[in-house]
């Protein structure tokens, strides 16, 4: 028997922020479901809980539907290679959405 399990966010919004962890790689990919009016953004932040400049929720664009692997992209800061080795918080804010993995990858 096989367990599946997701961080749900209502349609009226929700946020999981992550405890602080050393970045490793230079992307960030998902695996989330949102419904047609649902969403996701990703803010990266400081081990204090600053937003780092780049990688706020304003710069995060949002994304859509039901995807394995999807990154997360932020107006002019596509690649996270600079965060490497730096202690970083992941704050997501989700509308009717079902977050199920988060990994940090290299490049190919």
């Amino acid at each position: 028997m096989s367990t599946f399990a997701s961080i749900p966010a209502p349609i009226a919004g929700g946020e999981l922020i992550t405890p602080a962890s050393i970045f490793q790689g230079e992307s960030l990919s998902m695996t989330f479901l949102n419904s047609a009016i649902g969403s996701l953004r990703v803010e990266i932040q400081d081990a204090d809980g600053k937003p780092i400049p780049g990688y706020t929720l304003d710069d995060s664009n949002d994304l859509y539907g039901d995807t394995v692997a999807r990154n997360a992209i932020w107006k002019n800061n596509p690649d996270l290679g600079a965060l490497a080795g730096k202690p970083v918080r992941l704050r997501f804010v989700m509308r009717d959405a079902d977050l199920y993995s988060i990994k940090c990858d290299e490049s190919q």
